[in-house]
């Protein structure tokens, strides 16, 4: 066998090194610079089947190429399918990021448990014991479902060819190493390398394969950034560990919108799905209290009911506080600025705390008029009448200009039982006969007049 040889590359420009340095010479970034394979054995992971005709593949005409849909494979997971698309694309890869104990293993372990399909679920962090343990409180009985406990890709590729599996699962893509490339598990060449066979591997079998990754402190997928550029799909799992509520959301999908969130209920027998978010996402009170408002969002195609908490208070220091959870901080101090100047409400010496319940983040300037009827209501110190919701963003000027897909979300209001939604009466709303009453407003003035005056 052929030695393995190695140079140091540049993560950011590519530049070339015969050794390790701090600093690149090139783009003067600072530890960017990793240690790379640029000759590999000559043996492969995964060897291609031979094709019929012995030639290599030819280019064709893009109008010779077979434009039939392919068939999605059905995860039996409503939010699943919804945020990667309608299904599973054969071939694909996927990979699922989050923070740790957020529940990514429970939710593919939990898929696998239910999947029509004969499914591999590889794992480089439990024991078959473990996951066992785990499964029991999911589903008593599978038989569609493989464990494995491995780390080395060789082992894998002759696992997978002697059971012949519909779907592969991965935990982690961290776990894993090739013996072609001399470096520990997880490093930069160990993950893309290993990422690179098993893409092959899903290519030229049309078998897709699910990966769970990482992720450092600052909450980026872990390894180099090319992991994310090398697979189909990256899905994001979200949530505090402390709250029930876990959000799935798409940040690249080329065979989807990259709009389309999934919403779960952590439970003592798994994950649950979420088919009404706006339940959850508002709360439950007999009493009305001042700085509460609805918004009406949308989140891909789903809209979505949330409820908008505001604090205005004295500020007790000199400087007064801005602080926002869910919700952009900018976006707020722009807000104050419009109601200050616009408006005339003096805010400038009070302290403003804004939260999007439900532990979600929203970048909908539909919510804007939601966020000022919060704010204006915590600090005149009354309450927003029940059964008001809001939708419709605040330009600079004052005013309340139209949000788009207006009809639905006037339709998910009224579903929720809401009385009243108020819109910028510059949108076009071609709903007639609605139980709900649409109330038209064209500057914050008429918001305050309407619910203080």
């Amino acid at each position: 066998m052929s030695k393995v040889k190695t140079s140091f590359f540049c993560q950011n420009c590519g530049t070339q090194y015969a050794k390790w340095q701090g600093q690149c010479n090139a783009c003067k970034e600072w530890n960017t610079i990793a240690e790379e394979i640029i000759q590999k054995q000559e043996k492969v992971a995964w060897k291609s089947e031979p094709t019929s005709s012995g030639k290599a593949p030819r280019p064709l005409k893009i109008n010779e190429i077979d434009s039939a849909l392919e068939i999605r494979m059905d995860t039996t997971d409503g939010e699943l399918n919804r945020v990667l698309g309608g299904g599973i694309v054969p071939g694909s890869l996927t990979l699922l990021g989050g923070e740790p104990g957020i529940g990514k293993s429970t939710l593919l372990l939990q898929i696998s448990l239910k999947l029509p399909y004969k499914t591999l679920y590889v794992s480089g962090e439990e024991s078959q014991k473990q996951i066992k343990m785990r499964a029991e409180r999911i589903t008593p009985n599978s038989d569609n479902c493989y464990i494995l406990t491995e780390t080395k890709t060789q082992n894998i590729f002759k696992q997978i060819e002697a059971i012949q599996p519909e779907i592969v699962i991965i935990d982690s893509i961290q776990t894993l190493h090739t013996d072609y490339i001399e470096s520990t598990a997880g490093s930069i060449s160990q993950i893309r390398e290993t990422t690179a066979e098993l893409i092959k591997f899903a290519k030229e079998t049309n078998i897709p394969v699910i990966l769970i990754g990482h992720i450092t402190k600052d909450g980026n997928i872990a390894g180099p950034k090319i992991l994310e550029h090398m697979v189909d799909t990256v899905l994001q799992f979200e949530g505090d560990r402390n709250h029930v509520y876990r959000i799935l959301r798409s940040l690249k999908n080329r065979f989807g919108s990259t709009a389309e969130l999934g919403i779960y209920e952590m439970l003592g027998s798994g994950l649950r799905e979420v088919s009404n978010p706006s339940e959850i996402l508002i709360s439950h009170k007999d009493e009305e209290m001042s700085g509460t408002a609805i918004a009406t969002t949308m989140e891909g195609m789903r809209p979505l009911m949330i409820e908008i908490q505001s604090l205005v208070s004295t500020a007790v220091y000199g400087t007064p506080q801005r602080s926002t959870t869910g919700y952009n901080a900018k976006r707020l101090n722009m807000i104050l600025a419009v109601l200050e100047k616009r408006a005339g409400f003096r805010l400038g010496a009070k302290d403003v705390f804004l939260n999007v319940t439900g532990g979600i983040s929203v970048d909908d300037p539909a919510i804007d008029l939601a966020v000022v009827a919060a704010i204006l209501s915590s600090n005149e110190d009354i309450p927003v009448t029940k059964g008001f919701c809001f939708a419709g963003e605040v330009g600079l000027s004052g005013e309340i200009r139209p949000v788009n897909r207006v009809d639905q979300r006037i339709q998910e209001a009224e579903k929720l039982g809401f009385t009243t939604i108020f819109v910028s009466k510059y949108n076009k709303i071609a709903l007639k006969n609605t139980g709900i009453k649409i109330e038209l407003v064209a500057k914050i003035e008429d918001v305050a007049g309407i619910l203080f005056g």
